[in-house]
């Protein structure tokens, strides 16, 4: 009995210091965040009360969940797309994916932006490219706007989509997708009536990824958008160091954490996303 007690002992000692570092290094700063945006500049709900009526806020916050909902749709084609050529086509495709998804991914997000920024200038690689082929006679705007923006949240975004795909899909039994073509079903009814549906919490949990982390880019929406394509993440930076608006930046950092918090709770609940680890 007492060996048992000093086994649970011991393992209670060796978990204490998770909630601890928690505690001191995430709620008590969350904490006094809060303090700040009901107190700064006056104690009260003014910050509060300016997101909900500030039209600049709203166009902002718009914007910010209009890209976040772009790149999310548009990683989740493209992760499935490379998710499925990695589960079911031969080797070397397989190690083509490979590379083509983790060389990128170890590259840092400021240098893959720089990279984005150099190649969509107006001299940049691919309008060079364009205009060398004669498929256009003026360079395209591809920076300074959202297509820009768009582009460099998506590269560094599909990664982060394929993974809950590949381990959704590495979780099915293809049997039963050789027995759906036994009877009969060509590819693509195999694929939306088979495929599909049991890859479903795969969807759902890249699109949770996805979304939440678009929704604090803030590097490559600086570069790319150039100031014209301002989401939350700049706002709030914007705010608290260049205007000293720090209770408003705080009230949107609250607002944008309570936002998420509750779109992931509402997605855990109908997808038991768990499950994808499992």
């Amino acid at each position: 009995m007492s060996t048992t007690h000093s086994a649970n002992l011991e393992r209670s000692l060796l978990l204490i210091p998770l909630p601890l570092l928690l505690v001191v290094f995430y709620l008590l700063p969350f904490l006094g965040v809060v303090g700040w945006s009901f107190t700064l500049p006056e104690p009260g709900i003014e910050q509060y009360q300016r997101i909900a009526t500030d039209p600049a806020i709203h166009d902002m916050l718009w914007r910010t969940l209009r890209l976040c909902l772009t790149v999310s749709t548009l990683a989740l084609v493209i992760g499935y797309l490379l998710a499925y050529c990695w589960v079911f086509s031969p080797p070397f495709w397989q190690r083509m994916v490979e590379i083509c998804i983790f060389i990128p991914f170890w590259i840092s997000v400021l240098v893959r932006a720089f990279g984005w920024l150099i190649a969509l200038r107006s001299n940049g690689v691919l309008n060079g490219g364009l205009m060398d082929l004669g498929l256009i006679d003026s360079p395209l705007q591809l920076t300074r706007n959202e297509t820009g923006v768009v582009i460099g949240m998506l590269h560094f975004m599909v990664p982060y989509a394929l993974f809950p795909l590949l381990s959704s899909m590495r979780q099915l039994d293809q049997r039963v997708l050789l027995a759906s073509r036994g009877l009969g079903a060509g590819a693509l009814r195999t694929f939306w009536q088979v495929l599909l549906p049991q890859t479903v919490p795969g969807l759902l949990g890249a699109f949770i990824m996805v979304f939440v982390f678009c929704l604090g880019f803030f590097i490559t929406p600086v570069l790319l958008g150039g100031g014209q394509t301002v989401m939350i993440a700049e706002y709030v930076f914007l705010q608290m160091f260049q205007t000293s608006n720090w209770g408003l930046g705080a009230a949107l950092s609250v607002v944008l954490l309570a936002l998420v918090s509750a779109l992931i709770w509402v997605l855990l609940r109908i997808t038991r996303v768990n499950r994808l680890v499992g």
